[in-house]
């Protein structure tokens, strides 16, 4: 039963046997509106964790849970280098375009330099948030909801932050990004801006606030991805709430009810999001009112979108990744992988190439209109 609640929820995981879950929605013919072509394809291990897909530049980095990490060219889809920590994943991959940090399932983080390992020091807990590098140092979010830094060059440990919380946490990626000077950071239900020089509060933003009657209901923690326009960041707490925060300087712009559990991602009209039977919605960026509600991919299995050129591309269980308008959320076209799910949300990488990643490893590129 442990492991069942530190899953995504026993809402949506159906720890509960014999429940039937509800039948996907059926899709009907494709539009095909814009065209989207596959300029290459790549390879990694198997991916069971919440792997994030960094994009540095022209340069992807990805992570198998095999433990295999790799750096490849969004143009080309080839390697700029690849290498194995030897153990198998929790979290990853982090990097600021030299080095890549990733979380093994033993509680170890690796910092490689160019796919060379440079070393690998022991966490107090597990994590499941992609390390972030930033300013020559490596930061982890633990599942304790420890925050630590370390010098990127040598492993020490500069500094480490610990909040007491509810007793269970997600077994999915929080919330950690720089926006300027500051360390923003989900903490359960709130964000918080964080001195990334001694870890030190700066100020904090409460998104939702825990109000079950028993511990799951009263999760509320911060899920990767979330929606960045200039210092304002929108983010989800899990089954809970959507909200926007001026992260310069703490101040909530708006915060509105939600029922979600994977990110966000938007552009400076729209936030958009997927609630957890499969609507999608899109929020005003700047009151939160709705713009938009499009239940056309209910039940799916969907990832956070991705906001890109005139679509949001969204992926789902079946290793479709579709197309909607920014507009009002009509299909513009779907495109198939390999049958697999996809497994990371979809990012945008070398200017125009939109790149999955399926639970079997693949690596897509596309270059859509």
């Amino acid at each position: 039963m442990v492991a069942c609640l530190l899953g995504l929820s026993m809402y949506l995981s159906g720890c509960a046997s014999g429940v039937e879950q509800p039948k996907p929605a059926e899709l009907g013919p494709n539009a095909a509106l814009i065209g989207v072509r596959l300029a290459w394809t790549a390879k990694i291990g198997e991916v069971s964790f919440p792997m994030d897909v960094k994009v540095t530049g022209n340069a992807i980095t990805v992570a198998g849970t095999d433990g295999s990490v790799a750096a490849i060219d969004a143009r080309t889809g080839g390697d700029i280098w690849r290498a194995s920590v030897g153990a198998p994943l929790a979290a990853g991959a982090g990097s600021d375009g030299r080095y890549a940090a990733v979380v093994t399932q033993s509680n170890e983080l690796v910092v490689l330099d160019a796919g060379r390992e440079l070393w690998r020091q022991k966490l107090a807990a597990l994590s499941f948030t992609a390390p972030l590098v930033a300013g020559a140092r490596v930061f982890t979010l633990s599942a304790d909801r420890s925050v630590s830094a370390f010098d990127a060059q040598t492993g020490r440990k500069l500094w480490s932050q610990t909040r007491p919380g509810e007793p269970l946490v997600l077994r999915q990626a929080g919330v950690m990004l720089a926006v300027g000077d500051t360390l923003v950071v989900g903490l359960a239900g709130r964000l918080v801006g964080m001195n990334p020089q001694n870890g030190s509060s700066r100020w904090e933003a409460p998104i939702a606030v825990s109000r079950g009657t028993n511990d799951v209901e009263r999760l509320v923690d911060l899920v990767a991805h979330v929606s960045r326009e200039g210092d304002v960041v929108c983010v989800r707490a899990f089954q809970a709430a959507v909200g926007c925060v001026n992260a310069s300087t703490g101040a909530v712009a708006w915060t509105k009810p939600a029922s979600g559990s994977e990110g966000l991602h938007g552009d400076d009209r729209f936030v958009y999001g997927s609630e957890s039977d499969g609507k999608i919605i899109a929020w005003n960026r700047t009151d939160g009112e709705r713009a938009w509600v499009s239940e056309r991919l209910k039940f799916r299995g969907l990832t956070a979108p991705l906001a890109v050129g005139r679509s949001v591309a969204i992926g789902d269980s079946a290793g479709l990744v579709h197309l909607l308008s920014r507009e009002d959320g009509s299909p513009l076209n779907r495109i198939s992988t390999d049958g697999t799910a996809i497994s990371a949300a979809p990012v945008l990488a070398a200017g125009d190439t939109l790149v999955v990643v399926t639970r079997a490893g693949g690596i897509f590129g596309y270059r859509p209109q």
